[in-house]
Order: structure tokens, then sequence, then C-alpha cells
């Protein structure tokens, strides 16, 4: 079992940077691929990126690929996605979820996930 909780989230100006951060429990949070979502209002959630759970292995969605970059820290049982170049666009919740899977974009592969996080970005 493993309990997730985000943090970070806020309000930036377009062109800003935000860092979020989820804090896990369980003592094998190293065997856990981690993704982050995000859902806007009325729309459907959406992967943003993954790590595996060593963090040899990253992958991104298209739409943040080259502004966002997710890494992790294993002693200190957190991941952590650093936002650059927000846009309006990446105003949503954002959720990071655990699996004991490979890495994967689909949410359906996700066993356990946090309660989520605002971010939102003004023009």
């Amino acid at each position: 079992q493993v309990q997730l909780a985000e943090s970070g989230g806020g309000l930036v100006q377009a062109g800003g940077s935000l860092r979020l951060s989820c804090a896990a429990s369980g003592r094998t949070f190293s065997s856990y691929t981690v993704g982050w979502f995000r859902q806007a209002p009325g729309k459907e959630r959406d992967f943003a990126a993954a790590i595996s759970g060593s963090g040899g292995i990253e992958y991104y969605a298209d739409s943040v690929k080259g502004r966002f970059t997710i890494s992790r820290d294993n002693a200190k049982n957190t991941v952590y996605l650093q936002m650059n170049s927000l846009n309006p666009e990446d105003t949503a919740v954002y959720y990071c979820a655990a699996a004991m899977r490979g890495i994967a974009p689909m949410s359906g592969r996700y066993d356990y996930w946090g309660q989520g996080t605002q971010v939102t970005v003004s023009s």
C-alpha cells in the first residue's frame, strides 16, 4: 500500500515556473513507477510525465516535453515535477500516481493516486 500527497501547486504567471512534489509513504517506494497526470476543468485526466522506480527512465507527453522535468529521490520517498515556461493551457489539477508496473502513460495502469494540487497559470 502506498499513500501519495502532492504539494507545490499555486498561481503563476505565464512563462513562470513551479516545482511539484509527490511525497509517498511505504518502504518499497523505489519499486514503483510514478506518473504525473493533470486534469483541466471539463476535460479528461491526461498524462504528463512518468519515471521508473530507479529513476533511470523518464517519459513525457509531447505537450510538456522540453518544458517539464520529472525526477525522484528514493531516499526521501519523493518525486518531483519541475515545470518551466508555463502557459495558461497548463492550468489543471495535477495528480501523482504510483504503479507496480513498467512506465506507461495510461491512467488505468496506476494503482495509487494522490488527491491533487491545483496549478493556475495566468496570462
